[in-house]
This record gives structure tokens, C-alpha cells and sequence, in this order.
């Protein structure tokens, strides 16, 4: 159930898309403790995004889980997440925003049901 969308400015080709969605993969299963049979990325790259006035690499992140969030979880994900878009990307982490919801199971849907 864990999910994280990724939106970037970056244009991302097949190879490097394919890396950063198995890292991200890992790294949120890890960091979050959920099995990543579970865990859901989403990465859109060449999306048309302004940071601080600039069109310079950036991007935007949105990590939904029911349970497993929290102050110290999220920074260590927020952290994670960058060095990955750092690394890949080229995006600087003071370019990257990241939000982080924790949702009840009724408001998560899964094989046609909630959790």
C-alpha cells in the first residue's frame, strides 16, 4: 500500500526511469517496513514545473501509506528519495518537495476492496 508519485521537469528515458523506480521501490519499502510486494511508484518525467522561479531540474513527491509514517520515517524518506533524484537526476535536493500522507485503510483501495 505504500505509493509514491514522482513528478519531475527532468526528461527521463526507459533505462534511467526503470533504475530510479526499483530504487525508490526499495528504498520506501525499507525505510517504511512494509513488504515491497506492496509498495507502488509512479515517476513522470518532462513534466512542466517552476521552482522558485526557475525551470532548472526539480520535482515534486508524494508518498501515501497507511501506517508506517511519521517525523522520523518521513525525514529518512525525504532524505533517501533525494539522494535518488540527486543521483539520477541531477536534481538538487533543495529543488525537490516531498509530502507525506498517512491514511486509514477504509480511504485505500486494493483488489476491488479497501484495506
Amino acid at each position: 500500500m505504500p505509493t509514491l508519485n514522482l513528478n519531475t521537469n527532468v526528461p527521463v528515458d526507459a533505462v534511467t526511469s526503470s533504475d530510479i523506480l526499483k530504487d525508490c521501490s526499495r528504498v520506501l519499502a525499507k525505510i517504511i517496513g512494509k513488504p515491497e510486494s506492496y509498495v507502488m511508484i509512479s515517476l513522470h518525467g518532462g513534466v512542466p514545473m517552476s521552482f522558485a522561479g526557475s525551470e532548472e531540474p526539480a520535482a515534486y513527491g508524494e508518498v501515501i501509506s497507511i501506517g508506517g509514517l511519521g517525523p522520523g520515517v518521513n525525514g529518512k524518506l525525504s532524505s533517501a528519495l533525494a539522494e535518488i533524484l540527486e543521483s539520477k537526476l541531477s536534481v538538487d535536493s533543495s529543488r525537490f518537495y516531498i509530502k507525506f500522507y498517512d491514511v486509514q485503510r477504509p480511504y485505500f483501495g486494493y483488489n476491488g476492496t479497501t484495506f
